[in-house]
């Protein structure tokens, strides 16, 4: 019983909503449309992908389906069997496509919307943790004018010296193990899965080219799909 009064100590539903409100509207605020909805549906896969074992999938799956256009045709790539909705994606349209030129078309877009998704997701839990420590310094302002307004009522002075002090933790705590941590996740697990992405569309297009009408540019020095920001 006597923990639970030290806990109930360090909880203000005030002050909570000052600071995890005040954070999050200013977040939402500069996100892009779907922004905000993306960064909350990512906090599951924040915890439980792993972008290293994706990657060695892609490598089996598109060896697969290397050799089935080989044994047979391109249009059959999408018979491979894989796990990874990205995968899959990609083999029907490595089934569908006209040409080599589509296919490549097709990649670069997919990566670039991919990766600003990415972006929007992890800059989202990133200005949170940029914001709270100010919407925690706005609770502790708002807190001692509250206390100063009513030095003349002693029971005020508690209550309002706590809620200064909580606003200004809530604040940290925010940014430095929450929200902080969370973006800091998601651009490390965005920048590996991309990279396998790339690597494993960069093969399939050679399948393309291989198999379909050859991209019409001089011999090439770089994968092109890598010369995409």
């Amino acid at each position: 019983m006597q923990l639970l009064n030290e806990i109930t100590r360090f909880l203000d539903p005030l002050s909570l909503a000052i600071v995890f409100g005040g954070a999050t509207l200013v977040a939402a605020l500069r996100a892009g449309r779907g922004d905000v909805r993306r960064a909350f549906s990512a906090l599951g896969p924040c915890f439980t992908a792993n972008p290293e074992a994706d990657s060695f999938a892609a490598v089996a799956a598109v060896g697969k389906m290397e050799k089935i256009a080989e044994a047979r045709t391109i249009a059959c790539a999408d018979r491979v069997k894989t796990a990874e909705r990205f995968l899959r994606r990609a083999a029907r349209r490595l089934a569908q496509a006209p040409s080599s030129e589509a296919f490549a078309r097709w990649a670069r877009t997919e990566l670039a919307q991919r990766e600003r998704r990415h972006q929007g997701a992890a800059s989202f839990w990133r200005s949170i943790a940029e914001t709270a420590p100010a919407m925690g310094m706005i609770g502790t302002v708002i807190a001692l004018i509250q206390m100063f307004a009513g030095m003349d009522d002693v029971s005020r002075i508690g209550p309002a010296m706590a809620m200064a002090m909580l606003t200004t933790l809530y604040g940290i705590i925010l940014a430095t193990v929450v929200a902080g941590p969370v973006a800091t996740r998601l651009e490390r697990l965005s920048a590996v899965e991309l990279a396998w992405q790339r690597d494993a569309l960069e093969r399939m297009l050679q399948i393309a080219e291989a198999e379909l009408a050859p991209v019409p540019t001089p011999a090439r020095t770089k994968p092109i799909l890598r010369t995409v920001s």
